[in-house]
């Protein structure tokens, strides 16, 4: 598999404070240099195993933090003019691999719950839920090797 950067794509790590009565966990901020807009911030369960995906956002940028369990996450570039066209990236973001993955509109992304417990994504969009913005597509129409573990 590739190892390039897709152009679009963004990792960055994120301060996890230990605090004995719970810790803090930083998420966004508008100073962040992969921050655009606020659109709306919604959770999401994957459960273990289970596949999300293929989608691909028109419009809409992802801000995605795992605060819970762990999360494969697997992003195809096959725009026509993009350099690294053909590309897949994996990044499985966990409690213990505390980063915020920024995603640009274009790219296909898919995920799988690979924790055994609750496996809970946050994203802050850049733009509230639009059912017309997005494409969806099966699992299959792109090869990745999801029963890896």
């Amino acid at each position: 598999m590739d190892q390039r950067m897709i152009d679009g794509v963004f990792l960055t790590p994120l301060k996890r404070i230990a605090n004995e009565k719970g810790d803090i966990l930083h998420a966004l901020k508008r100073s962040d240099d992969s921050f655009s807009t606020f659109g709306e911030a919604y959770f999401s369960i994957a459960n273990f195993n289970a596949v999300k995906g293929w989608k691909m956002h028109t419009k809409m940028a992802l801000n995605i933090i795992v605060p819970l369990g762990a999360i494969r996450f697997v992003i195809y570039d096959d725009r026509p003019t993009s350099e690294t066209k053909g590309v897949y990236q994996e990044f499985i973001l966990s409690a213990d691999n505390y980063c915020r993955l920024t995603v640009a509109p274009g790219l296909w992304m898919a995920f799988q719950g690979v924790g055994r417990d609750v496996n809970m994504l946050l994203n802050i969009a850049s733009i509230e839920h639009d059912p017309n913005e997005s494409i969806n597509k099966q699992l299959d129409i792109f090869f990745y090797d999801w029963e890896k573990n």
